[in-house]
């Protein structure tokens, strides 16, 4: 498992020749072994390794012979040198590596039957390649009580499976640049917790669930909203809907092994419809009704003052992080819900009501890629009247486990479009999911309502692609509009910095992903995805983008039609009540 940090290529370093289990294999000199290995197919095992950050060493379990070294070597960390001699799988090294593993299982749970990373845990993986069948050893922590952490709505931690490995630290503080968990303690008696080992809920965790997607064993995991959801199904007395998020169908897509650049929304469609969801809406028409309240907010900032940059309020991690890190900046957020919480208020408050509903008689399901968005649907302000606007979040991960759950073959299913109304979407709130999407779209129909006129770049190719932060000064009539997105919480610091100083007066709009690559790389996407899967996915949004007929917000037909029967205008009284939202400052104890 690689951690989906986006960072630059490494420089190119001379090649240099090696020999690899008696084959000479080309090298960098001083790139670590381990990328040498593995880009020549060798298959070295590592749990604490995170591709594109800092080697650590810590697991040791890619420890390896180099001749002319007294001891094992850590490939993770060992430069790579011209004329070097490594032996991969000795006898030496892999007995190292069955005793290291067998000391790790010492101190851990034997509940793998009922773990939710049961048939996917690194750790078994590597217990039964290498051979272990018996524990030769019993190690003192196994008797130590462990409590699992159930205070955030959206993380469970469960210290007991933990091995210490500091993928999640490191992910936290290095790519998130959070830092909510590190090592606490000493000795025997270290652990990974929060500040005062207090509870995720009163830590600075922004519930993005980067740390679930490196954990390699059950240790971290997403609060699972499956009972609610098989419930809810089963109940005469209650009205199952279900919308998903822009990226979830791509994602299908990639595990069915469809080709790169294909949409399995209408697969997911009828594989909703056959788990018993009476009706299936596609968030992205309400990330197209997003684009039309954002996009009309910044030109009623532009136009008539109001807190400049505006900041996108898409992304829930974002949102967290911003109340309590940033709290001086919270005017500069857009006061639009997520499209999520759009389409649950409009479901909850317009389409029940014509469908002789009470809000409280349908259950609205969410799919989406983001743990995150099951602690956005948890807020106080996300339930008016205490009915919330979405009453489940199922990530990725859970969707696939109930499909399993209900034998339901989906590579048999005829594709079917979505419910209408709210089925409809341009392939601009698709973009959604993917860093750089919400800005494109939102310049989109930024222009038109400016202009009256379409953006003549069909593609804003700045906005696009992996940097940490990328930038586009774009001419909208007699405003120059500059727009900055942000790849990845921990970029957005050094831009914020200067909008505070007032080195950038030239930006009104910034988006922020919180996850680096966007939704494509949430943290409720299936475990195990590297770079090569993000870009794919990326690939597949973008080829969607270029083959739609329908590519801009505002010309969605459905989403003038409710603007038209309910909500009057973008930024009126109606789409203020059910689609807009605020934010306030939110302690934390650290």
């Amino acid at each position: 498992m690689v951690a989906t940090a986006i960072t630059p290529e490494p420089a190119s370093r001379p090649a240099v020749e090696i020999r690899v289990d008696g084959r000479a294999v080309t090298a960098h000199a001083g790139e670590p072994l381990l990328d040498a290995l593995r880009r020549d197919g060798v298959h070295v095992p590592t749990l604490c390794h995170l591709a594109h950050l800092t080697p650590t060493g810590a697991c040791r379990l890619c420890v390896v012979e180099v001749e002319g070294q007294r001891n094992l070597v850590p490939s993770c960390a060992f430069p790579v040198a011209a004329g070097m001699v490594v032996h991969t799988h000795s006898q030496r090294a892999q007995r190292a590596r069955k005793t290291i593993v067998e000391l790790l299982l010492a101190d851990h749970p034997d509940d793998c039957l009922y773990c939710v990373r049961a048939g996917d845990c690194d750790l078994a993986t590597l217990a039964r390649e290498l051979g272990v069948r018996e524990r030769r050893y019993r190690g003192t922590a196994a008797a130590i009580e462990h409590h699992i952490d159930a205070s955030s709505p959206a993380l469970l931690r469960d210290p007991a499976k933990c091995i210490l490995c500091g993928k999640c630290v490191r992910v936290c503080e290095e790519v998130q640049g959070v830092a909510a968990i590190d090592f606490i303690g000493r000795g025997c008696k270290t652990t990974v917790g929060t500040a005062f080992d207090q509870g995720l809920n009163v830590s600075t965790c922004i519930s993005c669930g980067q740390c679930i997607n490196v954990c390699p064993t059950g240790a971290l995991r997403e609060v699972s909203h499956l009972k609610l959801v098989t419930d809810a199904l089963a109940d005469p007395r209650r009205v199952a809907v279900v919308q998903h998020a822009p990226s979830i169908s791509v994602t299908l897509a990639e595990t069915l092994g469809l080709p790169a650049d294909a949409d399995a929304a209408g697969i997911l469609n009828a594989a909703l419809r056959r788990l018993g969801f009476t009706h299936v809406f596609d968030t992205s028409f309400a990330a197209d009704l997003t684009i039309m309240e954002e996009a009309s907010e910044l030109v009623q900032r532009i136009s008539r003052g109001g807190p400049l940059p505006m900041m996108t309020s898409c992304s829930p991690g974002w949102v967290a992080w911003v109340e309590q890190a940033v709290p001086d900046l919270l005017p500069h957020l857009s006061t639009c819900k997520s499209p999520q919480q759009m389409l649950g208020a409009v479901i909850k408050r317009v389409w029940a009501e014509r469908n002789a509903l009470l809000p409280e008689d349908v259950f609205s399901v969410s799919i989406m890629p983001c743990t995150a968005k099951k602690a956005e649907a948890a807020r106080p302000e996300m339930a008016p009247d205490g009915v919330p606007d979405v009453d489940a979040v199922l990530t990725t991960r859970e969707l696939l486990r109930l499909i399993k759950l209900r034998g339901l073959d989906i590579t048999r299913l005829a594709p079917e479009p979505a419910d209408s109304p709210y089925g409809e979407r341009s392939s601009a709130g698709k973009l959604f999911g993917v860093t750089g999407g919400v800005a494109e779209a939102a310049l989109r129909t930024a222009y038109r309502l400016v202009t009256g006129t379409e953006l003549p770049l069909s593609e804003l190719k700045e906005l696009r692609g992996l940097d940490g932060v990328k930038e586009l000064h774009v001419k909208v009539g007699d405003l120059a509009l500059g727009v900055a997105v942000v790849n990845g919480l921990k970029n957005a610091g050094p831009l914020l910095d200067a909008v505070r100083a007032g080195r950038r007066p030239d930006l009104v709009f910034i988006e922020v992903m919180t996850c680096p690559g966007g939704c494509i790389a949430g943290g409720g996407q299936p475990l195990g995805a590297d770079l090569d899967a993000v870009r794919a996915r990326m690939r597949s949004l973008y080829a969607i983008d270029a083959t739609s007929e329908l590519r801009t917000s505002h010309d969605n037909a459905q989403v003038k039609a409710l603007y038209e029967e309910v909500l009057g205008a973008p930024l009126g009284h109606e789409s203020h009540r059910l689609l807009h939202t605020h934010y306030a400052p939110r302690a934390v104890d650290c």
